[in-house]
């Protein structure tokens, strides 16, 4: 998956908001067929999502586009993939999941309308967001369920999905949900998913808010952020780029010790610090998020 910094959420039967979306600077779209969409308009706001897909598809915008379907608990999501999956589409946001068996359902529904749409086998990604406390309890098995999935959502809104299942007071300090945030990296690094992304800051104007509420989830091991507000964009973006500082940091780290390697030493004091090769696989790693993001942007 591209390392996205910010995702950003678009009412799918709305098509002028993705292009607000895009002139947001988004990492990538989430079409939104679900709880943005009024029940009476999800038929509609299929064709519209499609036209959108298959419109920004030919106008080659930067931004991944993504379709958040229904839940697969709702009888509907079959029709959303119906319509959905198709050339220009990078993948699923899957809400509400709930076991590993489920995603092994929706993969081979997925492959299904692949083969039949002639797109390569495998290439529409999936991102689980963990909102039901079934899923967060088996979060290891639902993130090693399926290759397709890239990445996952820790989902930690006051007063949505999340916390009326745990039963949680939000608070911007966010220690209530440390235990879960914490447990959702550990499965997604250990699936091999090394970015996964946070959500989401619900107060639209606390911009300073947003920003704390990014640097905390980012020192937990998170790598970007989703949003329901364009204004919340560019605060993503930064917190979740390396700064030119950091990546000099790393770089001039990586140099110290390939001299004192060259010189016959396992170690090196570099600023003050005693560096070997464990620090210096993590300052490669840096350095390639950095690169990946400035390539995707």
């Amino acid at each position: 998956m591209n390392p996205y910094r910010s995702m950003l959420f678009v009412p799918g039967h709305k098509p002028s908001w993705a292009d607000k979306g895009l002139a947001s600077g988004a990492d990538a779209l989430i079409l939104d067929l679900e709880d943005s969409v009024p029940v009476a308009d999800k038929d509609e706001a299929r064709g519209v999502t499609a036209a959108t897909i298959d419109r920004l598809h030919a106008e080659g915008v930067r931004a991944d586009v993504w379709v958040r379907p229904n839940a697969f608990v709702t009888g509907i999501q079959g029709s959303d993939l119906e319509a959905v999956i198709r050339p220009g589409l990078t993948g699923l946001f899957l809400p509400k999941v709930f076991d590993a068996e489920e995603l092994v359902r929706i993969d081979a529904v997925v492959s299904h309308i692949e083969a039949r749409q002639g797109l390569e086998a495998g290439s529409v990604g999936l991102i689980v967001s963990y909102e039901t406390a079934v899923s967060m309890a088996h979060c290891d098995e639902i993130a090693a369920a399926t290759p397709r999935i890239s990445s996952l959502l820790g989902a930690t809104g006051p007063s949505a999905d999340v916390g009326r299942e745990l039963g949680f007071e939000f608070t911007p300090a966010g220690l209530e949900t440390l235990y879960l945030r914490s447990r959702l990296v550990l499965a997604a690094r250990a699936a091999g998913l090394h970015h996964p992304v946070a959500g989401v800051w619900q107060d639209i104007k606390d911009l300073d808010g947003a920003r704390q509420f990014c640097l905390d989830n980012k020192q937990l091991g998170y790598r970007g952020m989703v949003c329901i507000h364009p204004s919340h964009i560019a605060i993503a973006n930064d917190v979740f780029t390396p700064s030119p500082e950091q990546v000099d940091f790393y770089r001039r780290m990586i140099e110290a010790f390939k001299v004192a390697e060259a010189a016959g030493s396992a170690a090196v004091d570099f600023e003050g610090q005693h560096i070997d090769i464990a620090h210096v696989k993590t300052a490669e790693g840096i350095i390639a998020q950095a690169e990946a993001v400035m390539a995707h942007a």
